[in-house]
């Protein structure tokens, strides 16, 4: 099985800035993609950022310029650092990992536990 842990999240005033943890452990093979969404209470969940093995990244419009997504492959964990931090960045965020666990054989996608943000003005 395979264990995705978020850690890192809090309460931040406006302009401020937190850096959220994903640590994958378990039975793995190797992973491909990683990346973050976040849903926000009455709204769908959305995705905000991702990073491929070679550090190619994707960010959502509504974060660009603001945060920043990076990974340690040694330690299998997936970085979120948010700066500039806006009230309208107040959600759940949620960590996920395209994780292969044996060869061969096709990647599946974990999810770690969500991780309140709260963003005061």
């Amino acid at each position: 099985q395979v264990q995705l842990v978020e850690s890192g999240g809090g309460l931040v005033q406006a302009g401020g800035s937190l850096r959220l943890s994903c640590a994958a452990s378990g039975s793995i093979f190797s992973i491909n993609n990683m990346g973050w969404f976040r849903q926000a209470p009455g709204k769908q969940r959305e995705l905000i950022a991702t990073i491929s093995t070679i550090g190619s990244t994707y960010y959502a419009d509504s974060v660009k310029g603001r945060f920043t997504i990076s990974r340690d492959n040694a330690k299998n964990t997936v970085y979120l650092q948010m700066n500039s931090l806006r009230p309208e960045d107040t959600a759940v965020y949620y960590c996920y990992a395209e994780v292969v666990v044996s060869w061969p054989s096709e990647s599946r996608s974990f999810w770690g536990q969500g991780s309140q943000v709260t963003v005061s003005s």
